[in-house]
């Protein structure tokens, strides 16, 4: 039996925000459904988030006209506050993501283990546009 490792691709945002804030409209789940979509013709209705290790979350995301929509979930594997949090996607890909506050602004990274149905360029765009959703929100909450 073989094994492969799958492929990682890293996105990244720069955050005009305290870290505070920055940390609260990504974990708090009043916050997460007003950013959590990668085009305007998406949204996110709903959002379950238990930050803490061993901790699950659910995030639903759908198409506005209805016509297609999943849950995005999975299981916390570790949590600190304003520096880490990494997970495990319910399709047992992993994602990692850190924040660093730099001159009163926040370096967000974010690798995630890439998954084999689309492209590795559609999936760095859409994760990354869904970044530039949480900076927009963010900076003008």
């Amino acid at each position: 039996m073989t094994t492969s490792e799958k492929t990682k691709i890293t996105v990244q945002v720069l955050v005009n925000s305290p870290i505070e804030k920055a940390w609260d409209t990504w974990v708090n789940p009043k916050h997460i459904v007003n950013w959590y979509f990668a085009s305007p013709d998406w949204h996110c209705p709903t959002s379950e988030n238990d930050l803490q290790a061993g901790g699950n979350f659910k995030f639903r995301m759908e198409a506005k006209d209805g016509s297609f929509g999943f849950d995005f979930g999975g299981v916390y594997q570790e949590v600190v506050k304003h520096q880490l949090i990494s997970y495990i996607l319910d399709d047992t890909r992993t994602v990692r993501i850190t924040f660093e506050e730099k001159d009163g602004k926040v370096l967000i990274l974010q690798t995630f283990e890439a998954e084999e149905e689309n492209s590795k360029e559609m999936q760095k765009d859409g994760w990354q546009a869904i970044l530039h959703n949480y900076k927009s929100y963010t900076e003008n909450l």
